[in-house]
């Protein structure tokens, strides 16, 4: 139950930055500004990273931990 929830707050998280960044969470919409972003950072747990990477990891978590597969398995 633990595992799951970890993937629920990463998917969470990941969901909410794409939103955040993009105002939308529409895959065209997305993929069509993704490039006009790539260069912009956003500070996540006191840590400055780039945006692209940010939600990218975070979504990864949210599968690993949804599907619970190596890394968020028990």
């Amino acid at each position: 139950m633990l595992v799951n929830r970890v993937g629920d707050f990463g998917l969470a998280l990941g969901i909410m930055l794409v939103f955040y960044t993009f105002g939308s969470g529409d895959y065209a919409t997305v993929f069509a500004c993704a490039p006009s972003i790539a260069e912009q950072k956003v500070i996540f747990l006191g840590l400055e990273f780039s945006t692209l990477n940010c939600m990218c990891f975070l979504l990864f978590i949210g599968a690993v931990g949804k599907s619970a597969q190596v890394g968020l398995h028990t």
